[in-house]
């Protein structure tokens, strides 16, 4: 029995976790962030200067810039509006 379990064990190993390899995010320049997504960005980082953004191969938007003390602060969000994350 506990070979049997162990011989399961590795072959799930051996076949990996089901992860599948993605595209980098590509950078973007600021003004080819939708107008939408930027105003989602300020709203909910209304202290930070964005400088940067770069697009995931999911369609998400990833909005970076520092806040007023200098602390890296980013935000995803998907085309449709949606909040992935607040970093």
């Amino acid at each position: 029995m506990i070979r049997a379990i162990n011989i399961v064990l590795m072959i799930g190993l051996l076949a990996g976790c089901g992860s599948t390899r993605r595209d980098p995010p590509k950078r973007i320049d600021l003004k080819d962030v939708p107008e939408s997504i930027m105003k989602i960005a300020k709203d909910k980082l209304p202290d930070v200067q964005f400088d940067n953004a770069l697009l995931k191969s999911n369609g998400t938007f990833e909005v970076r810039g520092k806040n007023k003390v200098g602390k890296l602060r980013e935000i995803d969000i998907r085309p449709d509006g949606t909040i992935e994350e607040i970093e």
